[in-house]
Order: C-alpha cells, then sequence, then structure tokens
C-alpha cells in the first residue's frame, strides 16, 4: 500500500498526480488539501484538519463528499500534518508520499521538515517522502544506500541534520567523496549529479537529508 497526503501547500507548487499512478494509493486530504483533492476529481479516502483555512461553503462541500473526517480544534499541540503522517505510518504502507507540503508559509514547511525527519528515524521500514512540482525530500540513516538517475530531477544534494556526518562516500557521481566528514552548516554535498544511470552513496554515522530536484 502507498499512502498520498495533500496538505494545503500552494497549488502551483504541486507535481503532476499523473506521474504516481500506482493501483493500491490510499489518498489522505490534510487540511485545504482536501477540497484541492476534491477539485482534482480525487476523492480522498479519509480527511484530517481543523479547516481553517476553508470557508464555510467549502467545509460543507468537504463533508458531503469525505466518509471518514476527523476534525480538530484549532487549539492543539500537532499540526494537521501530523495527526495524518501518524495515522498513515500505523497502516504500515511501504510508501507514504507529501504532497503540499512546502512553499507558502516557511513555519508550515520547516514543520513539515522536522516530521519528515522524526518519523524517518522511527519508522524505518516505510519510505517517507516530501514531493512538490521542483523537489522531492528524505531523510536517511546510516548505510549504504543505491540511487537512480531521474531526468526531471537531476540535481541531488546531501545536506546533514545533525551535527556531524561521518565516512560519506559517494560513487557515480560527477564529484565523488570518499570517507569525508559534513557538520551542519556545510555546503559541500549540495548540487551534484549522477554520471550514469545509478550510483550509490553511504555514511557511517549521522542524519542526512536527502533533495534530489530540477532547475
Amino acid at each position: 500500500m502507498i499512502i498520498h497526503l495533500l496538505g494545503g501547500g500552494p497549488d502551483n507548487l504541486l507535481p503532476d498526480f499523473s506521474l504516481y499512478h500506482e493501483q493500491d494509493i490510499v489518498w489522505a486530504g490534510v487540511d485545504r488539501g482536501v477540497y484541492t483533492l476534491i477539485e482534482k476529481g480525487i476523492n480522498p479516502n479519509i480527511a484530517f484538519g481543523d479547516f481553517d483555512s476553508v470557508t464555510d461553503e467549502e467545509f460543507s462541500f468537504i463533508n458531503k463528499k469525505v466518509m471518514k473526517l476527523n476534525k480538530y480544534k484549532p487549539e492543539k499541540d500537532e499540526t494537521d500534518m501530523e495527526h495524518a503522517l501518524n495515522w498513515a505510518i500505523a497502516q504500515q504502507p511501504r510508501t507514504v508520499r507529501m504532497f503540499g507540503s512546502t512553499g507558502g508559509r516557511l513555519d508550515h514547511m520547516f514543520g513539515n521538515v522536522q516530521l519528515l525527519l522524526k518519523a524517518s528515524i522511527n519508522n524505518q521500514f516505510v519510505q517517507i517522502e516530501m514531493i512538490d512540482q521542483q523537489n522531492t525530500i528524505f531523510i536517511r540513516t546510516p548505510g549504504e544506500y543505491s540511487i537512480d538517475a531521474l531526468a526531471e530531477k537531476k540535481y541531488i544534494s546531501f545536506i546533514p541534520l545533525s551535527n556531524h556526518v561521518k565516512g560519506i562516500t559517494l560513487k557515480g557521481f560527477k564529484y565523488p567523496l570518499i570517507n569525508r566528514h559534513i557538520s551542519l552548516g556545510s555546503t559541500l554535498c549540495i548540487s551534484n549529479e549522477l554520471i550514469g544511470d545509478y550510483g550509490t552513496f553511504s555514511f557511517s554515522e549521522g542524519i542526512l537529508m536527502i533533495v534530489r530536484s530540477t532547475d
């Protein structure tokens, strides 16, 4: 099972959903993302939010269209996306994709990156990604990983999210590395590219955020 979460980020940053058309997809809407999904002809299986970003008329429309609606008070300790992501992980899917989670309000975007970080570290059996029209973002803990070339997102950056990332090695990249250490604030691994169909990256200690981007 693959779960797609659509948040309330700017519509112009949303990717083409037809690129993510596997058979076993479950859609969940988050706050205004619920209304956006319905407008796009996708009825979400479940919805989460305080819905303070939709009008009364829009919420009435949502209420008629969605069978499983989880409505929260605006005064709460978790964001709407956090509620949705916690639910998604509890379903034990193989992949969770977070759309509508970047752009617009930066506090929301950085909050969603923090959710991605926490969820990825605590649930390493699930592939969790944040995706918009220009970027795919995911988190990795120490190990060795293969990464395939994507023509539409050829730039790959490795950003430390811990004080130190040790032993980072990049093979099959335009700018290879062997057993280098990087720290918070380092830009050494920004904007690299694969030179073939795939490459590998590995590191022995720390946490990395990987960002795949297009111009």
